[in-house]
């Protein structure tokens, strides 16, 4: 329903063209062309060219303006803001082709998908599967979050019921017990599903604007380094393998395919040595060599991949049950192949960490060696938007991959987590969790049998 009070701004990317009785509304790949316009459609669409306007600037009491406005709005052409009066509600904001409408139906409450947040523009409702995001600008419209139906909002009738249908038509709300009867709504969280469509290309992500690997904080930020700050306590100095003796040495690649397992039962009375650590931490994570680019960024290389170069992960081995190395939690310089102390075997996070293992090996028991995986997510946060984390978490992967064929080629058991205590990590390493967080773990030593 057009109203005159409601203001209209084409949609953010589209430009409209008009020609003596026609326009081409142009948002790539899509386009639309408008042919046989009335003097007063074609006087609007000027309008809306020198930016929003409320209905009664761009004519709506016209018989055909009207129409012709709401048959862009349901296209997805304009943004639309609902207004009480002079006072805006809320702002319809497309980013997609909208699905059709549907007969007005009961009011129903948000969605579990839908998310209530504030961003640099303020606050806005969205949806993961919308095609819209519902931008918030009066707060009585925060009460949709506790549950309000909005005709319990104090707004005029027409106005509530405009707002409960355009929720509807957003995809904002939906049927309880329908969201929690079918399995494939059911099986989905709702930071799974947003995350999985907030790292992904799609309807609301169509260019690389915001995107990818921009660099968006070379102009304010300084890259952080490739190397770690160092930990203060002695480095413990490791033995480096004979690469081109395992180069002949070592089993086949298919054969380590074929044979990796995971391992959840150790021998503690044949524990994993300190110079078999040594020689896992180097075949997997040492830091080979560190290129500088022309504008001063530093990429190392490893001998796993990492988007952009960026080797973000940082390696330490908690040690319970490691012949030569005195128990406790360490990090591995990567750079220097060496140990550094981080926390003592007895500090409570330090056992904490331990012992959520017991739930992945057998009989519940502590394993000999646990390798936390942490993520500097400054040094690929700063140059990658929308997708960091999910980058991280594929940098993750590749490396358990190579710890585990490294560990098989090397006749180590090795079993991944799918979980770890992050905030017992954060507790021992004294770090801030938005500097370097834990994002992986995998347990090491002799198997057993």
């Amino acid at each position: 329903m057009t109203r005159a009070d409601h203001r209209y701004a084409l949609r953010t990317g589209v430009t409209c063209l008009t020609v003596p009785g026609g326009a081409v509304l142009l948002n790539p790949p899509h386009n639309e062309k408008l042919t046989g316009l009335t003097a007063p459609q074609s006087a609007a669409l000027k309008t809306l060219n020198r930016g929003p306007a409320t209905g009664t600037e761009l004519g709506a009491e016209s018989d055909s303006v009207a129409p012709l406005l709401d048959r862009l709005a349901d296209a997805g052409w304009l943004q639309v803001t609902v207004r009480d009066g002079d006072r805006d509600l809320y702002t319809l904001r497309p980013f997609a082709t909208p699905r059709a409408r549907t007969a007005a139906g009961a009011a129903r409450p948000l969605s579990k998908f839908t998310v209530i947040h504030r961003d640099s523009e303020g606050l806005v409702l969205e949806h993961p599967a919308s095609w819209c995001d519902l931008r918030i600008h009066d707060p009585r419209l925060l009460a949709l979050a506790a549950g309000a139906d909005p005709a319990e909002l104090g707004l005029p009738e027409h106005l509530s019921s405009q707002l409960a249908a355009d929720l509807a038509w957003g995809g904002f709300t939906a049927d309880p017990a329908a969201e929690s009867g079918d399995f494939t709504t059911r099986s989905w969280s709702a930071p799974d599903l947003w995350f999985h469509r907030r790292s992904t290309l799609g309807s609301r992500t169509v260019t690389w604007d915001g995107f990818g690997p921009t660099k968006w904080a070379k102009d304010e930020f300084p890259q952080l380094p490739a190397q770690r700050p160092a930990y203060p306590g002695a480095p413990i100095a490791l033995p480096v393998p004979d690469l081109e003796s395992l180069r002949t040495g070592d089993p086949s690649l298919t054969a380590v395919l074929e044979d990796r397992r995971s391992c959840r039962a150790f021998d503690d009375a044949h524990p994993v040595t300190l110079d078999r650590l040594a020689e896992l931490l180097y075949r997997t994570a040492r830091t080979r060599a560190v290129e500088s680019t022309p504008d001063g960024d530093e990429l190392p290389s490893r001998p796993y991949p990492s988007g952009g170069s960026v080797h973000e992960l940082e390696l330490y081995p908690v040690a319970r049950n490691v012949e030569g190395l005195a128990p406790g939690m360490y990090h591995y310089d990567s750079f220097e192949h060496v140990l550094r102390p981080v926390a003592d075997a007895d500090s409570p996070a330090v056992q904490r960490l331990l012992r959520t293992t017991t739930a992945t090996l057998a009989d519940a028991a502590e394993p000999q060696l646990l390798l936390l995986i942490s993520a500097r997510a400054g040094r690929v946060m700063w140059s990658y938007e929308s997708v960091a984390y999910a980058n991280t978490l594929k940098h993750v992967g590749v490396l358990m991959q190579t710890l585990y064929l490294a560990a098989t080629a090397m006749g180590l058991g090795a079993v991944a987590q799918g979980f770890s205590d992050t905030a017992a990590f954060t507790t021992a390493t004294g770090v801030d969790e938005l500097e370097e967080c834990n994002v992986g773990s995998i347990v090491i030593g002799t198997p057993a049998g």
